[in-house]
């Protein structure tokens, strides 16, 4: 299968219009799908603590499909109680009378600072500026990619064609509160195959299990993540192909946004195979880029490749030390350390010009099985303490 990548996001696909605004802090993004045949589909955080606006798009997906979302940033929402879900509601009933459709109908995110009430004024007061100029231009795309940043230095959006014609576009923010299960972090997919909602069920799950869901940035489970996929069906697809082409899309995204962690200098991907089982695999990688010694000698160039081994070791995988290979590369160079538990004496120098590149990939093998993940991460900074620790001030 040919894929290629081309410009426009999310506004690329055919059928979706988009806009956004940033003001400081505060953001509002609008997208509507004109649909032939409209199926929706999401994948919410499973952190217990869930944001308001989560709940009412679960109950609205429960019913039916999506026409649009609405998205704020600036304020999460979150552990705001009654009050929280009134106000999304509201965000909810504002756009479905502009569309003149159902409050069902309409998607609802926000991110931001938890424990904070919804500013309704600032919302309401830029709500016609954002829907009256709704385009399927690529500075549409780009314009409600920007509303929804919060910590984010960068615009995270994909947009691919596949052979048969078939668009896959996406946007997404994230940079930190970041271990998906899903962080905080937001992904709006739209394609213009036609598929159903059982299908793209189905579709999201696995893309979002082998991307999103194994980025780590800082170990923290948001409230709020939410990933939502829209077909607005206008070309058939094979499920197969439509599988591929949005595995791609959010693998993409995923390491936009590793590489975009808050107060980052670099990219960790860490690939492990020989494991016993797939959840082992998942647990060996995603240990490794979320130890906190293995991303500080990142960012520090420190060639101590033996927490790599150590964060395997208690990552709850099956291991036997004396089965363990390690292979690190970057900068268009790669250097065995471990091989079936033997160091490799005389490395450490051309690990210590691997450690100067600006994205590491780490290859970890168990020894033990067929299995294999792959997970993506940053380095640790003295930046991300500073944002983290004035994050509200």
């Amino acid at each position: 299968m040919i894929m290629k990548t081309i410009e426009g996001g999310i506004c690329a696909v055919r059928g979706i219009r988009a806009n956004g605004i940033k003001q400081g802090k505060n953001g509002l993004a609008i997208i509507v799908a004109d649909a032939r045949r409209l199926a929706t589909s999401g994948v919410f955080t499973r952190n217990k603590v869930i944001a308001a606006p989560l709940i009412i798009t679960q109950e609205s997906l429960a019913r039916g499909d999506l026409k649009a979302v609405i998205v704020n940033s600036g304020c999460a929402n979150a552990f705001t109680g009654h009050k929280g879900i009134l106000d999304a509601r509201w965000m909810a009933r504002i756009l479905s009378n502009k569309l003149d459709c159902s409050p069902d109908e309409i998607g609802v995110a926000s991110t931001g600072v938890i424990g904070r009430y919804l500013d309704r004024t600032w919302i309401q007061d830029h709500l016609d500026e954002v829907f009256d100029n709704l385009s399927s231009t690529k500075e549409a795309s780009r314009a409600s990619t920007r509303a929804i940043m919060t910590t984010d230095t960068t615009l995270k959006e994909v947009a691919i064609e596949l052979d048969n014609g078939v668009r896959i576009g996406g946007i997404a923010k994230g940079s930190g509160m970041i271990e998906p299960n899903m962080g905080t972090m937001l992904a709006f997919l739209y394609t213009d195959a036609v598929l159903s909602k059982e299908t793209l069920d189905i579709c999201l799950k696995k893309a979002v299990d082998k991307s999103l869901n194994m980025v780590v940035v800082d170990g923290d489970t948001s409230t709020n993540d939410m990933v939502i996929l829209s077909a607005t069906g206008y070309q058939e697809c094979e499920e197969e192909v439509f599988q591929k082409g949005l595995d791609s899309v959010c693998i993409n995204l995923a390491k936009m946004i590793a590489r975009d962690g808050e107060g980052a200098t670099r990219l960790i991907e860490a690939r492990v195979r020989g494991a016993c089982t797939a959840g082992d695999a998942r647990l060996a990688a995603k240990a490794i880029v979320r130890s906190p010694l293995v991303k500080t000698a990142i960012f520090g160039k420190d060639p101590n490749w033996g927490r790599v081994v150590a964060a395997a070791g208690y990552s709850g995988a099956e291991i036997d030390q004396d089965k363990i290979s390690l292979l690190f590369s970057g900068n268009k160079q790669q250097t065995v350390l471990v091989d079936s538990g033997r160091i490799i004496e005389g490395e450490l120098e051309a690990l210590k010009s691997i450690m100067e590149s600006d994205e590491i990939i780490i290859e970890v093998d168990i020894g033990l099985g067929d299995n294999e993940a792959t997970a993506w991460g940053c380095d640790l900074t003295y930046d991300y303490v500073k944002i983290n620790a004035m994050y509200t001030t």
